[in-house]
């Protein structure tokens, strides 16, 4: 099987490329090399790497001639700096996508399509009221947060909410501007398949870490901040009260997650995720534990940031019922290695 996967320099791309790779797969991989220096050493020789941007018509023409499937990863990913980098997540994200999705269309491709999307098209978990039962919980406020006053509460009675699991049925609620290019992404990847006939499968990563994590950028994910302060000396500053509640889950479980999900013909978003949620502070804990006894305790300090969310935390029952994927990675070793796995 000759598979394209975009992205596939980078931290989860470079996962999925490496055990396809083991299993005997003919890859291609299309990275624009935009976050290195050159071709990173890691990939495997026999890697088919085409450097290229996906909106180079040319290039991504000549990537997806002969495939048979194509994984989906490049993008542009986390937070960001603020509404600023609005132009260049649709660039790189929705853009990027449809230039994808055009050049598959162009050669009539109907094979598998698996592409990465992200826990935060659901805005803010699901909650449940002891008046009002599940619901959804409005956007924060900055005076509430200001106020120290984190959790949200129930949108019609005003009572405390308890976090539920999130399961794929749940609304889709966008909070930033990631989030919301992440849901055109799967919106247009769903199109295609239903206009090419084709089978199109979404993968909902939560909290991913590990290995090649990208650090010391406004775009790393929370634990590749924490483990350069740790590995800088310092306490990593815990946003809000660290009482977030996330799910972890480790890159080579993300990797093996897309490759079941290429062998499978099942259509339809899943979760991906560890199915241990624990709190960032949990998180800032155990990382600390893996530097050792001399490492500083995490500084908790209130500050927050309006487009994050308060709880999400997936069900991830459904990717074990039908692409049978359960994640091996266990929160306290992952991350007792993540304190010394080499960073990007």
């Amino acid at each position: 099987m000759r598979v394209l996967v975009t992205g596939g320099a980078g931290f989860i791309g470079s996962q999925v490329v490496e055990q396809l790779v083991e299993r005997g797969a003919d890859v291609v991989v299309l990275d624009s090399l935009a976050a290195h220096d050159d071709a990173p050493d890691y990939l495997p020789p026999v890697v088919d790497l085409r450097i290229g941007d996906l909106m180079d018509e040319d290039t991504v023409r000549d990537a997806v001639h002969g495939v048979d499937a194509v994984c989906h990863q490049a993008a542009r990913v986390g937070l960001g700096v603020d509404f600023d980098d609005v132009t260049s997540y649709v660039s790189d994200n929705d853009l990027g996508t449809a230039s994808l999705l055009r050049a598959l269309w162009r050669r009539s491709f109907t094979g598998r399509l698996v592409v990465a999307s992200s826990m935060v098209v659901y805005g803010e978990g699901r909650y449940r009221c002891a008046v009002d039962g599940e619901t959804a919980a409005a956007p924060r406020q900055a005076e509430d947060l200001r106020a120290g006053r984190f959790d949200p509460p129930c949108p019609r009675c005003g009572a405390p909410l308890e976090w539920v699991l999130v399961g794929e049925n749940a609304p889709l609620d966008p909070r930033n501007v990631y989030a919301a290019t992440k849901v055109h992404t799967e919106q247009l990847a769903f199109l295609y398949g239903r206009e090419a006939v084709a089978s199109v499968c979404a993968l909902r990563y939560h909290n991913v870490y590990g290995p090649r994590m990208p650090k010391d950028t406004p775009y790393a994910g929370v634990a590749s901040i924490f483990r350069s302060a740790y590995e800088a000396g310092r306490a990593p500053r815990v946003f809000e009260d660290g009482g977030q509640m996330r799910d972890f889950v480790h890159v080579r479980d993300v990797a093996r997650a897309n490759v079941l999900a290429l062998d499978s013909s099942w259509s339809g978003a899943c979760n991906i995720a560890s199915g241990q949620p624990h709190s960032v502070l949990d998180m800032a804990t155990a990382l600390a534990a893996g530097f050792g006894a001399a490492a500083p305790a995490p500084q908790v300090t209130g500050e927050f940031r309006l487009g994050d969310v308060r709880h999400v935390v997936a069900s991830a029952a459904l990717a074990g019922d039908v692409l049978g994927f359960r994640a091996e990675v266990g929160f306290d070793d992952g991350m007792a290695a993540f304190a010394k796995d080499p960073l990007r």
